[in-house]
Order: structure tokens, then sequence, then C-alpha cells
């Protein structure tokens, strides 16, 4: 068995784990990233792609920010569609932040791109991660890289492996305690190859459900419809989801939907998750390894990118200084800005999709909020929640790249 030593083993190349593997470097701290999907499989995984302004803003402060700044696509409102009426929210007047859309996929592959050249230990097709003495001073990690066995001794492990990963499912039962929440509808989410006819998102609320207008690139757009939990992308032919997509979107006086090739599509499961604490023993869990917030607010990897920011600057502090204080303290960092997240996705969530049919007195009392949220002074509130002002408010959210 081939031996290796680092000193903070990343268990998954997402953004989360790419990117403290990219800090830590800066810091002078080795790192070793593990990944059980192939870099192919990585590089193309359509997730998020809603970026805050602080996370912009961070990601340059890190020197990731060149493509992001070229092809990102700056937002300063949406438009909310209800009644058959449109309304947009400019939530660059109300708090002057703006967002970039900029597919999760192409940050990814900056984030590779940027660790191969600086010569990382970045490892791939690796589906066997385990891990040991997480409770001692001398973690370790077994895997196989290129069919060769390897442990990997190091003094802390990063799970960066998202809610199905290793990492977690590492703690011993009890260690952790979870809060979760399931969500009684899905969402079906497509990409097609078609120019945006809009230049920013929409937020459609229609008697038949919720749908989501967004885009990943001049060329490129990604849609969603409200279906019921536990639907299967089989019952969805490409026609029916363009007539759907229409129903709920199209009102008058606004340009139609451009339809093109659906490039891909699949059904996601609504769900609110928190661990806590964020770690346990030499592991920290990062991300969707700690928490799972609904995609209504986009929120998923700007927390992820905030985990982070407060992780790689609490190693800095023990490696600099010989002080855990920082990491000792990471989950009382993280934990609040994670639930004010959660609580505006929640919220969101609510807002935006229809309750159950012959729910008439809900469907009403929806129509009355999403009015106030567009005509009183609610507006601002939402908006700094939005662009994510407000959880940067919340006490101890610290680091520097």
């Amino acid at each position: 068995m081939k031996r290796l030593r680092t000193r903070v083993a990343i268990v998954g190349a997402g953004p989360g784990g790419l990117l403290l593997s990219h800090l830590l470097q800066r810091h002078g701290v080795d790192s070793i990233v593990l990944e059980r999907r192939s870099r192919e499989h990585v590089e193309r995984r359509v997730r998020a792609g809603l970026l805050e302004g602080g996370t912009v803003d961070f990601l340059r402060e890190a020197g990731l920010a060149d493509r992001l700044d070229r092809e990102g696509l700056v937002h300063e409102g949406f438009v909310f569609r209800f009644g058959s009426r449109a309304h947009r929210m400019p939530f660059t007047e109300l708090t002057g932040r703006t967002v970039h859309m900029y597919g999760q996929q192409e940050l990814v592959k900056d984030l590779i791109r940027a660790r191969a050249e600086a010569g990382a230990r970045l490892w791939f097709d690796v589906p066997d991660v385990e891990l040991r003495g997480l409770e001692t001073d001398t973690p370790t990690v077994r895997c196989t890289v290129a069919g060769e066995p390897v442990e990997i001794a190091c003094d802390f492990v990063a799970g960066c492996d998202g809610f199905h990963g290793v990492s977690r499912r590492s703690v011993p039962s009890g260690a952790l305690s979870t809060y979760e929440r399931a969500y009684p509808y899905a969402w079906l989410g497509v990409l097609a190859q078609a120019p945006p006819a809009a230049e920013e998102l929409i937020y459609a609320v229609h008697s038949r459900g919720f749908a989501l207008y967004s885009m990943r690139s001049p060329a490129v757009s990604r849609l969603y419809l409200q279906v019921e939990a536990g639907e299967r992308v089989e019952n969805w032919p490409d026609e029916r989801i363009w007539k759907e997509l229409h129903t709920r979107l199209d009102i008058d006086g606004a340009p139609e939907l451009t339809e093109g090739p659906i490039l891909e599509k699949s059904c996601v499961a609504l769900r609110g998750f928190v661990t806590e604490p964020m770690s346990h023993g030499r592991l920290f869990l990062a991300g969707d390894a700690a928490h799972i917030v609904p995609p209504t607010a986009a929120k998923g990897l700007n927390l992820a990118v905030a985990d982070v920011k407060v992780l790689a600057a609490a190693f800095r502090e023990f490696y600099a200084h010989g002080d855990r204080a920082a990491l000792d303290g990471y989950t009382a960092d993280c934990l609040p800005g994670v639930w004010q997240a959660l609580e505006f996705s929640d919220w969101m969530s609510g807002l935006l999709h229809r309750p159950p049919e012959g729910r008439v007195f809900d469907g009403r009392l929806q129509d009355a909020r999403l009015e106030a949220v567009v005509n009183s002074p609610a507006a601002r509130t939402f908006a700094e929640n939005y662009v994510g002002l407000a959880r940067e408010r919340t006490p101890a959210r610290g680091g520097r790249p």
C-alpha cells in the first residue's frame, strides 16, 4: 500500500472542496483532493447558477474570477409574474448589490484549471474513500488511486462531498443532530439550447404551479417547473415541457419563450436539511455535506463558499499560530447564516409554489403575500435576503482569501 502525508485531506471536488484547496495553498497549507466521479462528469454536472455579490467579490480576491467577470451575466433585478401581470424587483436599486448568473459547472472548470496549474494533488475516479481515526490526532484516508491502494495520513479531513457523500456517513451514529424538512413538490429542471428571451430571471406563479426562467449564457436557457414530489422525468417529453412552460410563463405584452433542443432534464426533490455540529473530531463538513436548502432562493452554492471561507481562515490560524479557537468555533460561525438562508428559502418556497389543488384559501393568501412583497416596504427586506446582504450581516462571518 502506498503511504502519503498531507495536512488536510479534502473529500469532494465540487466548488467547496476545490475552493478550500486553493485557499489553503495560498496560506501555505498542503492538501489532497479526492473525487469519486470523473473529471468530465464533475465539469459537466449542471447545478446552481446564481452567485451573490459577496461570493463574486470573494472569488475575485482569491484570483479566481477572470472568466467569471468576462462571461458571467450581471443582473440588477428579476421579474415576478402572477395574476397575468409582471412586477420587476429592482434589487440593485434597493440594496446596491448585483448578482451574477454563471453556471456552477463553469466555476468548477475554473477551479480545476487553477488547481492543475498550481500542481495540486487532485485525483478523480476515487470511489472507495474510507475515513479512519477521525476522533484521534492522526486520521487517515484509505482509497484506491489509479488502481493502487493508498493510505493518506493527515491532520484534518474536510468533507465537501455533498449530501450523499461518505464524510457525514463516517461519523458515529448519535454524534450529530440533524434537522430536516421534505417539501410536497419537486422541480423538473431542463437545460435548453435556446437564447434567453428575457434579460432577467422570471419567477412565475400560476394556478398550475410555479415556473422559473433563468439562463446560463447568451445561448443557453435554464428552466424549471413545479411538479409533484416523486415525479419521473420519463413522464415529461420535450413537447409537454415546452407546452407547460408557455402556459405558466407567457403573459400578454411580453416576449414568448424561445424554444430549442433540450440538452438535459432532471427532477429534484426539495428538502431542507441541517447537521449540527458541522464537525466531529478532526472532520469538518462544508456545503451540502452539512446542509441543504431548497433551491428556490439559489443559496446552496453561496453557502458552500461561505463555509469554506470560514474553514480556510480557521486552518490558517491553526497552522500559523497553533490556535484551535477558530476551528472549534467553526459551527458557531457558520450556522447562523445557514439557518437564515434556510428560513428565507423556506419562506420563498411557500411564496412561490402553488398549494395543492382545492386549497383555495391558501391560494388567496399566497396572492396577498405576493402583492405585499412587490407593493410595500417589504421589498427592501426581500431584496437584502435575495442578494445575500442580510446573511452577511449575521455575527461571526469571517475569513479572507
